[in-house]
């Protein structure tokens, strides 16, 4: 059973949309949301992991302990690599909601978690 509120992280630019890939954030949205509510709690800086045709591996540990207490982290796209390594810490990767508006999303993504549907 899935407890709330959840903690979810989100790749954003603007805090209007999920519009970041994974390795491109330079930050995450922290989010504390349940079925009915959804409140920014902080937003997290990072290093970006991707350099356009190479990735900075060093980045990467950080991130992940950035995001280590979130139940699942909102993306516009997520590569294999980084998904799996995301998994590893116990965290979801979610990529369904990209480019959709940042609160509705978590409000249905709470809403199917509830009724116990797995996402990411």
């Amino acid at each position: 059973m899935t407890e709330f509120p959840l903690k979810l992280a989100v790749a954003t630019k603007d805090n209007i949309s999920i519009n970041e890939h994974f390795g491109h954030a330079k930050q995450f949205s922290v989010y504390s949301v349940t079925e009915t509510a959804c409140e920014l709690l902080e937003t997290r800086e990072v290093a970006n992991y991707c350099l356009g045709q190479h990735a900075d591996e060093s980045a990467m540990p950080g991130i992940l302990e950035t995001i280590k207490d979130c139940y699942a982290v909102f993306v516009a796209r997520i590569g294999d690599g980084p998904t799996a390594k995301v998994h590893a810490i116990g965290v979801r990767a979610v990529a369904e909601y990209a480019y959709a508006a940042v609160e509705e999303s978590l409000l249905d993504y709470a809403k199917r978690t509830a009724a116990g549907e797995e996402i990411g």
